[in-house]
This record gives C-alpha cells, structure tokens and sequence, in this order.
C-alpha cells in the first residue's frame, strides 16, 4: 500500500452515488475530511446520513464515484479491503459486542485476530483503554451485565483498540436511554479534544456545538449545507435546514 502524502485528506469522496433499487440515497456526494477534523451530519429520517457513513468504511458498497482514506483508494473487497478498514474504527447505533465473551476479551479481540498483537501487550492497552472511558471495573463482565452505556463505551473502547486513523459513529447513542447518553458523548468529546478525526451521525445538537468542526446537514441524498456549527445554528441557508432546526430545537 503506498504512503499517502501527508496533506491529503483522511477521507474524500468524489462523485459517490449509491442506490438501493431504484431508490437514490447517496447523490453525486462530495466530500474531504481533514486529518484531526470532527464532521457531525444531520438531517431528517431516510436523508442518507447512515448510508454515507457506512460507505466510507465500504460495509455499504457504492454504485459509482471513489472513496479514499488517508490518500489511498478504498479497495472493492478481499485481505486490502480488511486492512484499509482495520484503520476505520466504527461505533453503531446497536453495540454489537459479541455477547458470550468478556469486555476485556471484547476489546482485544482484534488486535489480537488482526493486527497480530502479543496477548499480554493487548490486555494492557486494553485495560488502559477501558479506564480511559470509565469502565475499567467492567472489564470481566459479559455484554448483557452492563447499562446500555456501559456497552456503548466498549464498544468506542473496541474500536480504538485497533488505533485507528478515523472513528466513524452512526447514531451512537439513539439507542440509549436519556440519562446515558452523556457519559458516551463526554468520551466522544474527549476523541474530539485529542485530535481524532471523526465522522458522527447524530441527533445530538449540543455534541454537534460542542465538538464539531463541521456540519454536513443531509436532506434526499445530497449534502445541502456543510458549514461550521456556529454558523449552521445560527445563520441555515436553506429551507430544509431550516425546517429541521426549527422541529428540532425548542426555543
């Protein structure tokens, strides 16, 4: 895999097109993520928001255009294609931790099946990495003995096992209930502080003010408005934005 230089961008996306059926959910999307840069997407229900975010990882496969991470193309399948992702971290809606192994066992499991690390040396980090987003004393538990919290902060805790590039969440805490979601948006805010580059699917607009370098608004497919937080909040260009903004935000 040849070296990318170092002032591309870690994702772009040229012209991606993507359709389910006859259905256009992705249209002609162009897009380019700076490396450390934290993009919040938002838009209504069935804007395409998920879809982009699972191209760029290709767990959604593309129809047209090209996808790239850190200056490299993003293979169409094979070992390439799990050594590109293996740099793509990704945190869902849904946690999906495998349910009869432990959280530490969780978390170390890829490093160990993929990146080929010592088992000892990935306990460690791991162990390192669980304290870092406050369930270290979880760590023998199973899935189904933590709060919906709890598993989502494993989960974030799994994907950073792999030290990925990038950190893509798709909706990561519309399954929780309202109490937990800040203890995964504070560990989201602190990804943030510390330079990750992000790409978040969120309902969450304080996450989105807070934390985001960018906001890609979303409506049909297309990205209608890509404009700091401060400036989407405040000033929205279009009326679909606006729209949004003003069912959403309660003044």
């Amino acid at each position: 895999m040849t070296a990318a230089p170092t002032d591309a961008p870690m994702i772009r996306m040229s012209a991606v097109d993507k359709f389910f059926g006859s259905l256009h959910v992705l249209r002609s999307i162009d897009l380019e993520v700076p490396r450390g840069q934290v993009v919040v997407v938002l838009g209504p229900s069935g804007s395409g928001k998920s879809t982009l975010c699972r191209a760029i990882n290709r767990l959604e496969p593309i129809d047209s255009g090209s996808i790239e991470i850190d200056g490299v193309p993003l293979p169409a399948e094979g070992r390439a294609l799990a050594e590109l992702r293996a740099d793509v971290g990704m945190v869902f809606q849904q946690f999906n931790l495998f349910a009869h192994k432990t959280i530490l066992d969780n978390v170390t499991l890829g490093p160990i099946k993929v990146r080929g690390q010592n088992r000892d040396e990935a306990k460690r980090e791991a162990t390192k990495l669980l304290e870092r987003v406050g369930i270290a004393d979880q760590a023998d538990k199973y899935p189904a003995q933590l709060s919906g919290g709890q598993q989502q902060r494993a989960a974030i805790a799994r994907a950073l096992a792999m030290k990925p590039k990038v950190m893509l969440f798709d909706e990561p805490t519309s399954a929780l209930d309202p109490e937990m979601v800040n203890e995964v948006l504070d560990v989201m805010t602190g990804l943030a502080d510390e330079g990750m580059t992000m790409v978040v699917v969120t309902h969450e607009m304080g996450f989105a003010r807070r934390a985001a370098h960018r906001v890609l608004f979303m409506a049909d497919g297309e990205v209608v408005e890509d404009a700091e937080p401060e400036k989407f909040f405040g000033e929205p260009k279009s009326d679909r934005a606006k729209d949004f903004l003003g069912k959403i935000l309660t003044h």
